[in-house]
């Protein structure tokens, strides 16, 4: 029979989700996939689809947290995006952080803000259903987290 973490790890074999499920430590599972990517004249944004599974075994508990995170690299010149009207050429440098009482929205409504900029047909919540029915199958319980923090 084989151990949650084991049919986790297997997950991308069954071709419902594109990507592949990697240990990063002990009950620790990593699952990252590229979503879009845009390339212009010196400059690229990727969106990336990030998950982790936490597996404590002794309170058989899985703790699952997902985000979608860009990324850019490269030079901006005026009017690009409908949100960066500078004119000339320049260096565009964006952050986010967290406050103290964690992310704010669901992955949904990410999904829905970068739909705006990206098209991509990347089903996310695939991995999550995945993640669920082994949950369901093996008599754990599923605990969504909205930080990374919390695994």
């Amino acid at each position: 029979m084989s151990t949650v973490k084991e049919l986790i790890l297997k997950i991308d074999s069954n071709g419902n989700v594109t990507g592949k499920f990697i240990e990063e430590k002990p009950n620790l599972l990593k699952f990252e996939a590229l979503v879009a990517e845009r390339k212009a004249f010196l400059s690229r944004q990727k969106l990336m689809y990030k998950c982790k599974v936490k597996i404590d075994d002794d309170k058989k508990l899985i703790r699952f947290f997902e985000i979608l995170t860009e990324t850019g690299s490269g030079i901006s010149s005026g009017g690009y995006d409908s949100d960066d009207i500078s004119p000339g050429f320049g260096f565009k440098v964006e952050k986010t952080k967290y406050i103290s009482g964690g992310r704010e929205g669901s992955i949904e409504e990410q999904s829905v803000l970068f739909g705006k900029k990206y098209n991509y047909e990347f089903d996310y919540k695939k991995v999550r259903e995945e993640i669920k029915n082994i949950v369901q199958d093996n008599g754990y319980t599923f605990e969504y987290v909205l930080r990374e923090s919390s695994l």
